[in-house]
């Protein structure tokens, strides 16, 4: 582990990540969903994607088709719109059984969004390449993680404070309109 290589390649990922659409996804899940919970399902799927750039590098993309890996994360953010908008108008808070239920699917609901949004990212090609680069995997992964989650947590605690102003109906209407925005977007990159 070479403390150098982590503090080169923490603000390039950084910067990359911060202006992210999973960045706003994770904005937008954590401003409907318990933030911690977002925060972890965020976390597992960043983990992974470090771990798959770091260990297979720049091969993986060349491997799979770039309009197919766009599709599905246009597919997951249709998807999270389609159901964002199904439930504007459910109210939040019952048994502390359904609260547990809730905490566990909101961390798989961010986890399944993150990891399909996160494929093909820009992030992700910087972290294969600078593992490829520097040929020390540990030390990129380590450096590239630390800086998605620390995006992570700043754009769940954005989406924390959202509630104290915005009403969660309102959110929920706003998160359809980011989804659906972001879904197209995808759409138009894979097409």
């Amino acid at each position: 582990m070479q403390l150098a290589v982590i503090a080169a390649v923490f603000p390039l990922v950084f910067l990359g990540e911060l202006p992210d659409k999973t960045m706003f996804a994770s904005l937008v899940l954590a401003s409907r969903g318990r933030p911690l919970s977002v925060w972890l399902g965020t976390a597992v799927s960043f983990a992974a994607h470090v771990v798959i750039a770091v260990s297979v590098g720049v091969a993986l993309f060349e491997l799979l088709p770039h309009r197919a890996l766009d599709g599905l994360i246009a597919a997951a953010f249709l998807g999270g719109a389609v159901y964002s908008f199904a439930i504007r108008n459910q109210t939040d808070g019952s048994t502390d059984a359904r609260a547990a239920g809730s905490r566990l699917r909101t961390v798989a609901t961010a986890a399944a969004v993150i990891f399909l949004a996160e494929w093909g990212d820009l992030t992700q090609i910087i972290t294969a390449d600078l593992a490829a680069h520097y040929h020390d995997a540990v030390s990129v992964g380590i450096g590239s993680l630390a800086a998605l989650l620390l995006v992570a947590a700043l754009a769940v605690g954005a989406g924390t404070g959202l509630l104290r102003v915005v009403s969660v109906r309102t959110l929920r209407l706003a998160t359809t309109v980011v989804l659906t925005g972001l879904g197209v977007w995808a759409l138009v990159g894979a097409l």
